[in-house]
Order: structure tokens, then C-alpha cells, then sequence
């Protein structure tokens, strides 16, 4: 997450997209990229491993360098970084994205999640309201998906991974939402999840399905946007 990359390696990353590492695997030496970061080159040298264990970077140690690619995730810390420079600077909300899926029958783990202490607790607390335990889930397709990618880089609110007696949680990314226009809820993206781009899961306080009638293959309307402050 941002909140734990320090602000010498978040620059790091920066030099690297900036010398096409976000769009290509690139060659660097650390003699190159010391010079770049006004840095020793031990330093550039343990900023890249360091990169590379927090799984930010891709490399590939050669003789007359690294070959290095930014991966998704590193991606997706300066989308989150520049979304928060981006709100500040224009002091305005970020863009919405509004959503259309057709409802279908996940395999039932959300009311498993939803319903463990250790999120449930984070939900009401952060999100303000106790959510019904399980998760309205539906299937997007066309420009939906790219629209999903494009959510989960900006600021979120944090649910916090964690463990109980039986195994460990991973954190949860929280999107407010509003549901057919007329109910508030969150688009949840989990770390750990079965699902690709391609599904929305939405909460709410409410049974979702009841509340609108809904059947597998009807269409819903979900407006989601970033919070105002990204929370952890």
C-alpha cells in the first residue's frame, strides 16, 4: 500500500516510469540510475531490491545492468499517488464512475467475510453503516472492465487484512457506492479473491436482491467514486 512505501522509494518508481518502465521491461545500471536519483549507488542498488520485495517492480540482474518492469502493482501506487496530488491540487472531487452488470450467484463467500468480526467491525466504523452479510455480485463486460481497473487505482478506503483463530484476512479496498440510484453501499475489491476484473461486489446495510427483486440476469446501476481521503 502507499501508506507503507517510503517517499525515497515512492521517487524511485517515479524515475523508473518516467525512463519507461511502466510501459516496457528497460535496462538500467545502478551507475545510471544513482546519477538519475542524486544518490550513491548503493542506494539506487537497495532501492531496487527494495522495490522488488514489496513486489513493485519486476527485475532481472544481467552483466551490464537490470532489466526492470514496474508491475501492477507498482502501477497502481502511482495512479494512487498522482489521483491524491490530482484532488489537492484541483480541490474538487474525483470523477465517478458509474457501472452497469447483470446479477449472478457468486459461490457464497461473501456472507463468510462480510460476517467475520474483524471486517464487519471496519465496515461499520469506516463505511458507517453494518453491512448484510453477503455481497451483491455482478458481472460486467465491454468498457466496464477497463472503468473497474481505472476505480481500483484511485485512493480507497482500507479495510484492514488480519487473522483470527481459524487463518488470516487480507485488506479490502472500499468504494462508496450508490446502488440503482436510490440505495448507499461500497464496491469492495479484495487482495485475496476469486474473481477477475470482469465482477463488481457491492455491499450494503440492506438485502440488495430482496430491496430491488432481483434475479439472476437483471441489470443494475452502480455509481461508485474514491472517498475524499483515502483511510487505512
Amino acid at each position: 500500500m502507499t501508506e507503507s512505501l517510503k517517499p525515497h522509494l515512492w521517487f524511485t518508481l517515479y524515475r523508473l516510469m518516467n525512463m519507461g518502465a511502466g510501459r516496457r521491461e528497460i535496462r538500467v545500471s545502478t551507475t545510471e540510475l544513482s546519477s538519475v536519483l542524486g544518490c550513491s549507488q548503493q542506494s539506487a542498488s537497495r532501492h531496487l531490491r527494495l522495490l522488488e520485495q514489496l513486489g513493485m517492480i519486476e527485475r532481472r540482474v544481467g552483466v551490464n545492468g537490470s532489466h526492470i518492469r514496474i508491475t501492477e502493482e507498482g502501477l497502481r501506487v502511482l495512479w494512487e499517488v498522482y489521483y491524491g496530488l490530482r484532488r489537492q491540487l484541483e480541490e474538487g472531487e474525483l470523477e465517478a464512475y458509474i457501472f452497469e452488470g447483470v446479477v449472478f450467484t457468486g459461490l457464497g463467500e461473501g456472507a463468510y467475510y462480510i460476517t467475520r468480526d474483524g471486517y464487519r467491525g471496519q465496515i461499520r466504523e469506516k463505511l458507517g453503516f453494518d453491512p448484510y452479510p453477503g455481497t451483491l455480485n455482478l458481472r460486467l463486460s465491454g468498457g466496464y472492465i477497463e472503468m473497474k481497473r481505472r476505480l481500483t487505482r484511485m485512493p480507497a478506503i482500507i479495510l484492514e487484512g488480519f487473522k483470527d483463530e481459524e487463518r488470516s484476512f487480507g485488506a479490502v479496498r472500499c468504494y462508496p457506492a450508490i446502488i440503482n440510484d436510490d440505495v448507499e453501499g461500497a464496491v469492495i475489491v479484495a487482495d485475496r479473491t476469486i474473481y477477475d476484473d470482469s465482477v463488481l461486489e457491492v455491499i450494503s446495510p440492506i438485502y440488495l436482491r430482496k430491496h430491488f427483486n432481483l434475479r439472476d440476469g437483471d441489470l443494475v446501476r452502480v455509481y461508485a467514486s474514491s472517498p475524499r481521503r483515502s483511510s487505512s
